[in-house]
């Protein structure tokens, strides 16, 4: 089929019947079947990852093309360390308690990808599809639509190759809110993976579909006295900077305890953080929040270029602006999530004033997602931890990492849950386990009651 011939077919119609043929299809395959096919799609996925991620940046203008290589990385091959096909295929027998669970896929997936992190959003729903036996059709913001639907082109002709049945994944070529819309409301959609903007995760709750969605961060950063400063400092600036601060776990505030504060302000000076004050400091604002709301043009740019924008130079090699502030609230907006490399900084006076600043952060945006601590102190952590109404908090280690589970052992995922606090529906990092769920078989708990060599049943059929 012609590219002309496939934008003509991309009615929502056309594209939930050509998904409901594969995932029923496809909901019959084996483990070994899904196994074989989700390696050759990982396997191409690396292979272009560089590629992709110049690609995007290039289109978008958002992030660094480094960073998002490595995110494209983890999101294609890194999925087969992570996540084991068999766990979404095939039964589980619990002899103890006679329940024998079948995964059963959700059927057809409708997946929105934001500009700001396109092709590694299209490996990770697409890798997640595959390896859960669904069908997915990706619906990429139409900034990103170039890079995102080649991507994803990529992903189903070798997908289709190994394999799968034609139409397993499907893109919007020409992406339209109209047409988006269609699929979100459509009572033939199955299940929604909402990434993106506020108001399309809205609608994919309001769409009466089952959805998965994600909320706004905030992300402070408490660092305590007990901490390894020095590891603290190199963590921030790492974290804060990484793909130019897109991804929603990057620290948004510092804030730090007064008797680490100076030696803290070295250690980022060290790692390249760039503390923004007086003129410079007038300017910076100027630039990025004279109107009301934070300045489009910073967004996912590096703060070398911010700083350009604003007038003044920093050394090269600075990866984030630091700006001291005295207050949390609406009228600050450096206490805001920020899209782009720059830094709230505030000091406090231990712990407790700690929780309440990040509370206040945490009222105006970003309930339910995540947070970040330094301490050795394992009473101050599980303070922290228990008064603050997040998800997941990165203990130790670079939020942008940790609370997306690469340098911690929490679920590792790209879609962060904000769970109740947050109005979502899930409060883990959405993996493949998500998009599955079980027909539990149970037995009369009566010890008399036997369920015979199931497993010898289960062999017979295939599994």
């Amino acid at each position: 089929m012609s590219v002309s011939d496939k934008v003509i077919n991309q009615d929502a119609g056309h594209l939930l019947d050509t998904a409901h043929r594969a995932a029923d299809e496809f909901s019959l395959f084996t483990k070994e079947q899904v196994e074989s096919i989700v390696r050759q799609v990982a396997e191409a996925a690396e292979k272009k990852a560089k590629f992709y991620a110049e690609w995007s940046v290039r289109e978008t203008g958002f992030g660094d093309a480094g960073d998002k290589h490595k995110k494209n990385m983890r999101n294609s091959i890194g999925m087969l360390d992570e996540f084991k096909v068999e766990d979404y295929v095939n039964p589980v027998v619990d002899h103890e308690n006679k329940i024998i669970s079948f995964p059963k896929p959700a059927g057809v997936v409708v997946a929105l990808v934001p500009c700001t992190n396109p092709v590694a959003t299209i490996y990770y729903k697409a890798m997640m599809s595959l390896m859960t036996r669904n069908a997915m059709i990706l619906c990429p913001h139409p900034s990103a639509k170039n890079c995102c639907v080649d991507a994803a082109d990529l992903v189903a002709e070798i997908a289709e190759k190994a394999g799968a049945p034609k139409g397993t994944i499907q893109v919007l070529r020409e992406p339209s809110i109209p047409l988006v819309n269609q699929l979100l409301q459509s009572d033939r959609t199955s299940l929604i993976l909402a990434t993106g903007g506020p108001a399309m995760v809205r609608a994919s709750y309001s769409s009466g579909n089952p959805a998965l969605g994600v909320g706004p961060a905030n992300v402070g950063c408490y660092v305590h006295k007990s901490a390894d400063v020095a590891t603290a400092g190199a963590n921030i600036v790492f974290s804060n900077s990484f793909d130019n601060s897109l991804p929603c776990t990057c620290e948004s505030v510092v804030v730090a305890d007064h008797e680490i504060s100076n030696t803290l302000k070295e250690m980022m000076t060290q790692s390249n953080a760039y503390f923004v004050a007086g003129d410079e400091e007038k300017a910076l604002r100027e630039f990025l929040f004279a109107e009301a709301e934070s300045n489009r043009a910073a967004v996912g740019k590096s703060a070398e270029w911010i700083a350009e924008q604003a007038g003044f130079s920093v050394p090269a090699g600075t990866k984030s602006l630091v700006v001291e502030i005295s207050s949390i609230g609406p009228l600050e907006p450096l206490s805001k999530e920020k899209m782009f490399p720059v830094l709230g900084y505030i000091t406090v006076d231990g712990p407790q004033q700690a929780i309440e600043t990040v509370h206040a952060m945490l009222a105006m945006m970003g309930k339910g997602h995540s947070a970040v601590i330094h301490a050795n102190d394992p009473s101050v952590v599980a303070s922290y931890g228990a008064a603050l109404p997040v998800c997941r908090i990165a203990v130790n280690t670079p939020g942008a990492a940790g609370s997306a589970g690469v340098t911690t052992n929490l679920s590792r995922g790209s879609v962060i849950g904000t769970g109740f606090f947050g109005r979502s529906s899930v409060d883990d990092n959405v993996g493949p386990k998500h998009l599955i769920q079980w027909t539990r078989v149970a037995y009369h708990s009566d010890p008399s009651v036997v369920i015979g060599d199931m497993d010898e049943a289960l062999e017979e059929m295939g599994y």
